[in-house]
């Protein structure tokens, strides 16, 4: 058996075993748009004397994180024949994709589940949700008159970027978006856009959106201030003659709207979303900020069955500005630890997605307490989010 990046050439493998797997078909001209963009050395395989029997992509990406951008390996595509199934396969290409984005310098990594309990083995866990509300046209927030204008179908994709941007950085784990991924993957499917511009002419939010039979399905509802919110609000609203209710996906779960209505009685629903491991507990700490006003150090004991480079104790040490540095201690070095803890555990932590004090009560994090206390303070809040798939 070999690992190795997929060839230029191995295209038609490598579709097959996708087809297979996920159980679809591409038609002749979805296939011949798809080799136009194949990347084979985003794939890794592997081979059994040139046969592919297992595979999964690491695709370079970048993400917000406490307003700034850092580099992300996002897995996606693993997929093995039904016969090599518990064959190890999928751990060792796992475990090489680590090493991989390690040595890339991707500090973090996300990818979409199949099955959360099966990737929490090799250290990713929960980091996004969402809210999926259905809002019958009775239940619409008012109409308004706004200042400014809404137009549809606006074709300039800096327009959207910007205001996505601004939206974006606001959280934890959304995905930093260039031209080809709002081409190729954003504005790829099917439906319609509309813009809100101010009085000014500024773009103030946007919504993307399909209209399927009697409803209006909004899959990216992006507002700068609550001027856009409501103008768009009145843009759907102004579709009453034609649907009966409004399907938003991706809502972030920070999202008040339910409170803001005369009736919130409507279908909510909280859908667990993306997973987030940190690759290498180093390179994240140099990257990250806490919130401290004064010197603070302690122990924390990792375990990493897939990347042994972060299992093990060590020593955090944050300074007065917030900046940070963890060093992994020598075996001669080990005492009993403050904290002990594993991969997947920190991963929710510091993306901020759960809280120190939550995960001590659910026994994610062991020790001393007066030590969980310190972390609670010195950890920023955070809130996750993430609309795009991969």
């Amino acid at each position: 058996m070999d690992i190795r990046q997929l060839r230029n050439d191995e295209f038609d493998a490598s579709t097959a075993l996708s087809e297979y797997a996920f159980q679809y078909t591409m038609t002749p001209e979805q296939k011949e748009a798809s080799r136009a963009n194949f990347k084979p050395e985003q794939y890794w395989g592997i081979f059994d004397e040139e046969e592919l029997q297992a595979k999964l992509t690491i695709l370079p990406l970048r993400i917000y994180l406490q307003g700034r951008k850092l580099d992300m390996g996002g897995i996606a595509g693993v997929a093995t024949w039904p016969e090599n199934r518990r064959q190890g396969h999928v751990t060792i290409l796992l475990k090489h994709a680590l090493q991989e984005m390690k040595d890339y310098g991707q500090s973090v990594s996300f990818l979409h589940p199949f099955s959360i309990p099966f990737y929490r083995k090799f250290g990713w866990e929960l980091y996004a949700e969402y809210k999926k509300y259905i809002i019958p046209v009775s239940k619409f927030p008012a109409k308004l008159e706004s200042p400014g204008r809404v137009i549809r179908d606006v074709k300039d994709i800096s327009i959207l970027d910007t205001m996505y941007e601004a939206y974006a950085s606001q959280y934890n784990g959304t995905l930093i978006r260039d031209e080809s991924w709002w081409s190729q993957s954003v504005l790829r499917q099917n439906g319609f856009n509309a813009v809100y511009y101010s009085a000014d002419g500024v773009p103030q939010g946007y919504v993307l959106y399909e209209l399927k039979d009697s409803e209006l399905v909004c899959r990216e509802f992006v507002y700068l201030n609550e001027e856009a919110r409501g103008a768009l609000w009145t843009f759907f609203a102004n579709h009453d003659s034609r649907i009966e209710r409004v399907v938003l996906t991706m809502v972030p779960s920070d999202d008040e709207l339910p409170f803001m209505l005369k009736d919130p009685r409507f279908t909510q629903e909280k859908v667990p979303y993306f997973m987030a491991r940190i690759v290498d507990l180093k390179a994240f700490i140099s990257q990250y900020t806490f919130e401290v006003n004064r010197q603070m150090e302690l122990t924390i004991r990792v375990e990493d069955s897939a990347a042994p480079w972060n299992n093990g104790q060590w020593l955090l040490a944050i300074n007065e500005a917030g900046g940070a540095n963890i060093e992994k201690l020598a075996d001669s070095e080990e005492g009993v630890s403050d904290l002990t803890t594993d991969i997947q555990t920190l991963s929710a932590l510091f993306m901020g997605y759960k809280r120190p004090k939550a995960l001590y009560r659910m026994q994610r994090i062991l020790g001393d307490t007066a030590k969980v206390d310190q972390l609670e303070s010195a950890v920023p809040d955070g809130q996750t989010h993430l609309m795009d798939f991969f």
